[in-house]
């Protein structure tokens, strides 16, 4: 059994080996990677020891006072929050140890070819198709806002290989090399003049039968596990009390007092309320993940996410009055991460309209918490057991 001790002990070991101070950022995290301390609750040689994921805490805050480079998981979210938890549990031996460690250290950079024009909210009506080519596979179609496709060296992807059968059940899993000739990433301008989520072309993209994901035809399952780690990895990361949007506003209303008014005083307050219930119920969604993998309560939290930024960007703009309708930079950038922080309260309000889409739409949430969470009857479905390819379109 790892104990916490034993897990300080490992650090303290590693930073002795490889001075933070001196070593190479690289070199370090691919120490720290094989020394077990990148994901303590994975299995020994994939960056884990076997041990309780809530032991991770104590790891990050031994490395932190250590003063050791962290690997960027803003930058590589994607790769951290949905590609390894599925490779982990429906890949081959050969393929966990080929991918989760350059997607840790963030040597490999990874994006999800998932929505398409057509098929975003029902996502299993997709068309992009993949088949079958000796020892492989061959891909075409098109995908849509797909975030940072523009630096990604993998994708996780799914694609259609039987349209013979109901849409749910011709679907297969795969891992696409987005260096492939056939390959080609389109900027999608968006409102805050960025440009971070793409669309992808795929055109007689070439993949291994090595690159697939559980059995042929039941990427629909595979998917579930991609889907409910991204609600958690969007809507419930860790934060302090007064994290995130809300402390920003709250800093504004402490150190601008002439830019209250009675009702602002009223919306604030509810807000904080709802962030900090919001905080609380990602906490406990937290320790109910650290004994097994997340179920669809996750889009409860993503739900909460995404309103909550919405509004409390709103709020922000509508505080600052005309210094809240200013914008300081419209020019057209491929950023590697999304810095709500570090911009103003314009960015903030625009770019948080993009957080009741990405993760899955919250129209689409409510439905998976009404079904999966409250057990409610399902929406009549006429095309449940339809062929694919009979289904209008």
């Amino acid at each position: 059994m790892v104990t916490a001790e034993a897990l300080r002990e490992r650090v303290a070991a590693l930073v002795a080996a490889y001075d933070p101070g001196s070593t190479d950022r690289g070199d370090f995290l691919r120490a720290r990677f094989d020394a077990g301390l990148a994901w303590v609750h994975y299995p020994e040689g994939l960056g884990g020891l076997g041990a309780p994921r809530a032991l991770q805490e104590v790891v990050e805050a031994e490395l932190a006072a250590a003063g050791a480079p962290d690997n960027e998981p803003r930058r590589i979210g994607i790769g951290l929050g949905m590609a390894a938890p599925t490779i982990l549990r429906f890949g081959t031996e050969e393929q966990k140890a080929r991918l989760l460690r350059p997607l840790w250290t963030g040597d490999e950079v990874w994006c999800q070819l998932f929505s398409e024009p057509g098929a975003g909210s029902d996502l299993a009506g997709l068309r992009t198709r993949a088949g079958r080519d000796g020892d492989g596979w061959v891909v075409t179609g098109q995908k849509v806002w797909t975030s940072n496709a523009h630096n990604a060296r993998w994708a996780i992807l799914i694609a259609r290989t039987d349209p013979d059968v109901p849409k749910h059940r011709g679907i297969t899993y795969f891992v696409c090399d987005m260096q492939d000739p056939g390959v080609e990433v389109r900027p999608l301008r968006q409102i805050t003049g960025e440009a971070e989520f793409n669309e992808v072309f795929l055109t007689d993209v070439r993949i291994p039968d090595s690159l697939r994901l559980g059995e042929v035809g039941d990427g629909w399952r595979v998917t579930q596990t991609t889907l409910d780690n991204e609600r958690v990895a969007i809507g419930g990361a860790a934060l302090p009390r007064e994290g995130g949007m809300i402390g920003t506003v709250a800093k504004t209303w402490r150190e601008r007092p002439e830019l209250r008014t009675p009702d602002l005083h009223d919306r604030l307050l509810r807000l904080w309320v709802d962030s900090e219930v919001t905080r609380l119920t990602g906490e406990r969604l937290r320790q109910q993940l650290a004994l097994g993998a997340p179920g669809p309560e996750g889009a409860g939290i993503k739900l909460a996410f995404a309103r909550l930024n919405q509004q409390v960007s709103g709020l922000e703009v509508e505080l600052l009055g005309e210094e809240g309708l200013r914008y300081g930079d419209w020019t057209m950038t491929r950023p590697e991460i999304v810095d709500f922080y570090g911009r103003d309260a314009g960015y903030r309000y625009l770019r948080a309209k993009g957080n009741s889409i990405e993760g899955g739409t919250s129209e689409i949430l409510r439905n998976i918490i009404a079904e999966r969470v409250l057990g409610l009857p399902s929406e009549p479905r006429t095309d449940k057991d339809a062929a694919w390819k009979d289904l209008p379109r």
